[in-house]
Protein backbone atom coordinates (compact mmCIF):
# COMPACT_ATOMS: atom_id res chain seq x y z
CA UNK A 1 0.00 0.00 0.00
CA UNK A 2 1.93 3.39 -1.03
CA UNK A 3 -0.80 5.88 -0.46
CA UNK A 4 -1.35 6.17 3.37
CA UNK A 5 -4.39 8.20 2.98
CA UNK A 6 -6.27 5.07 3.49
CA UNK A 7 -4.18 3.97 6.74
CA UNK A 8 -6.52 3.48 10.07
CA UNK A 9 -5.27 6.35 12.31
CA UNK A 10 -3.70 4.65 15.09
CA UNK A 11 -1.72 2.62 12.63
CA UNK A 12 -0.22 5.89 10.40
CA UNK A 13 0.57 7.20 13.90
CA UNK A 14 2.66 4.29 14.74
CA UNK A 15 4.04 4.54 11.19
CA UNK A 16 5.22 7.91 11.65
CA UNK A 17 6.72 7.37 15.70
CA UNK A 18 8.47 4.47 13.86
CA UNK A 19 9.85 6.98 10.97
CA UNK A 20 10.86 9.74 13.26
CA UNK A 21 12.91 7.72 14.92
CA UNK A 22 14.33 6.11 12.50
CA UNK A 23 15.06 9.71 10.93
CA UNK A 24 16.70 10.35 14.40
CA UNK A 25 18.59 7.21 13.92
CA UNK A 26 19.65 8.39 10.75
CA UNK A 27 21.03 11.64 12.02
CA UNK A 28 23.06 9.99 14.58
CA UNK A 29 24.81 7.93 12.07
CA UNK A 30 25.47 10.95 9.91
CA UNK A 31 27.20 12.55 13.14
CA UNK A 32 29.09 9.74 14.03
CA UNK A 33 30.51 9.23 10.48
CA UNK A 34 31.02 12.71 10.58
CA UNK A 35 33.35 12.28 13.84
CA UNK A 36 35.05 9.56 12.32
CA UNK A 37 36.11 10.77 9.59
CA UNK A 38 37.47 13.59 11.61
CA UNK A 39 39.54 11.32 12.93
CA UNK A 40 40.67 9.72 9.91
CA UNK A 41 41.92 12.64 8.97
CA UNK A 42 44.01 13.34 11.36
CA UNK A 43 45.29 9.76 10.66
CA UNK A 44 45.99 10.82 7.15
CA UNK A 45 47.72 13.73 7.76
CA UNK A 46 50.02 11.80 10.52
CA UNK A 47 50.75 9.03 7.85
CA UNK A 48 51.58 11.58 5.04
CA UNK A 49 54.25 13.99 7.51
CA UNK A 50 55.71 10.31 7.80
CA UNK A 51 55.23 9.10 4.31
CA UNK A 52 53.16 6.18 5.24
CA UNK A 53 51.05 4.22 2.81
CA UNK A 54 47.56 5.09 2.91
CA UNK A 55 46.24 2.00 2.96
CA UNK A 56 46.60 -0.03 5.85
CA UNK A 57 45.48 -3.95 4.87
CA UNK A 58 46.43 -5.84 8.30
CA UNK A 59 44.41 -3.02 10.21
CA UNK A 60 41.60 -3.51 7.60
CA UNK A 61 41.38 -6.86 8.10
CA UNK A 62 41.47 -6.20 11.73
CA UNK A 63 38.23 -4.00 11.83
CA UNK A 64 36.58 -5.54 9.40
CA UNK A 65 37.30 -9.43 11.59
CA UNK A 66 36.20 -7.31 14.62
CA UNK A 67 32.94 -5.04 12.61
CA UNK A 68 31.64 -8.50 12.08
CA UNK A 69 31.47 -10.19 15.16
CA UNK A 70 29.90 -6.79 17.10
CA UNK A 71 27.61 -7.02 14.02
CA UNK A 72 26.84 -10.81 14.94
CA UNK A 73 26.48 -9.65 18.92
CA UNK A 74 23.83 -6.61 17.28
CA UNK A 75 21.84 -8.93 15.16
CA UNK A 76 22.81 -7.39 12.38
CA UNK A 77 24.02 -9.37 9.27
CA UNK A 78 27.51 -9.56 9.29
CA UNK A 79 27.71 -9.36 5.02
CA UNK A 80 25.80 -5.85 5.37
CA UNK A 81 28.44 -5.11 8.37
CA UNK A 82 31.67 -5.86 6.30
CA UNK A 83 30.02 -4.25 2.56
CA UNK A 84 29.16 -1.26 4.72
CA UNK A 85 32.86 -0.84 6.49
CA UNK A 86 34.34 -1.56 3.09
CA UNK A 87 32.95 1.30 1.65
CA UNK A 88 34.21 3.67 4.57
CA UNK A 89 37.68 2.07 4.38
CA UNK A 90 37.97 3.41 0.86
CA UNK A 91 37.01 6.50 1.07
CA UNK A 92 39.31 6.53 3.91
CA UNK A 93 41.80 5.53 1.98
CA UNK A 94 41.18 8.05 -1.17
CA UNK A 95 41.25 11.00 1.91
CA UNK A 96 44.68 10.13 2.97
CA UNK A 97 45.55 9.71 -0.63
CA UNK A 98 43.80 12.89 -1.60
CA UNK A 99 46.40 14.38 1.32
CA UNK A 100 49.40 12.37 0.91
CA UNK A 101 49.23 13.76 -3.24
CA UNK A 102 48.84 17.47 -1.79
CA UNK A 103 52.05 16.71 0.47
CA UNK A 104 54.11 15.18 -2.07
CA UNK A 105 52.90 17.86 -4.34
CA UNK A 106 54.57 20.41 -1.75
CA UNK A 107 57.21 18.43 -0.89
CA UNK A 108 56.54 19.64 2.63
CA UNK A 109 54.58 17.20 4.42
CA UNK A 110 51.14 17.70 5.51
CA UNK A 111 50.50 21.44 4.99
CA UNK A 112 47.64 23.32 3.50
CA UNK A 113 44.90 22.05 2.78
CA UNK A 114 45.49 18.68 4.61
CA UNK A 115 46.53 19.59 7.67
CA UNK A 116 43.94 22.34 8.23
CA UNK A 117 41.38 18.57 7.95
CA UNK A 118 40.14 19.92 4.69
CA UNK A 119 38.96 16.77 2.18
CA UNK A 120 37.80 16.45 -0.87
CA UNK A 121 34.60 16.40 0.35
CA UNK A 122 34.57 18.97 3.15
CA UNK A 123 36.00 20.39 6.11
CA UNK A 124 36.63 17.89 9.00
CA UNK A 125 37.04 20.07 11.57
CA UNK A 126 33.66 21.83 10.49
CA UNK A 127 31.60 18.17 10.40
CA UNK A 128 31.30 17.88 6.74
CA UNK A 129 33.78 15.76 6.07
CA UNK A 130 32.78 12.06 4.92
CA UNK A 131 31.80 9.72 2.22
CA UNK A 132 30.90 11.22 -1.25
CA UNK A 133 27.41 10.28 -2.45
CA UNK A 134 27.39 6.74 -3.11
CA UNK A 135 28.21 5.30 -6.53
CA UNK A 136 25.80 3.16 -8.00
CA UNK A 137 28.40 0.79 -9.05
CA UNK A 138 30.04 0.58 -6.14
CA UNK A 139 27.27 0.50 -3.57
CA UNK A 140 23.98 -0.62 -5.76
CA UNK A 141 21.81 -0.28 -2.67
CA UNK A 142 22.83 2.88 -1.22
CA UNK A 143 19.82 4.67 -2.39
CA UNK A 144 17.61 3.09 -1.34
CA UNK A 145 15.23 4.21 1.49
CA UNK A 146 15.04 1.31 4.31
CA UNK A 147 12.30 2.53 6.38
Amino acid sequence: MSDTTDIDGAVRAELTRLRESIDNIDAAVVHMLAERFKCTQQVGVLKAKHQLPPADPAREARQITRLRELAESAKLDPAFAEKLLNFIIAEVIRHHETIADGAAATGTGATGAAASGTAATGTAASGTAGPAPADPVTAPDAGRTLR
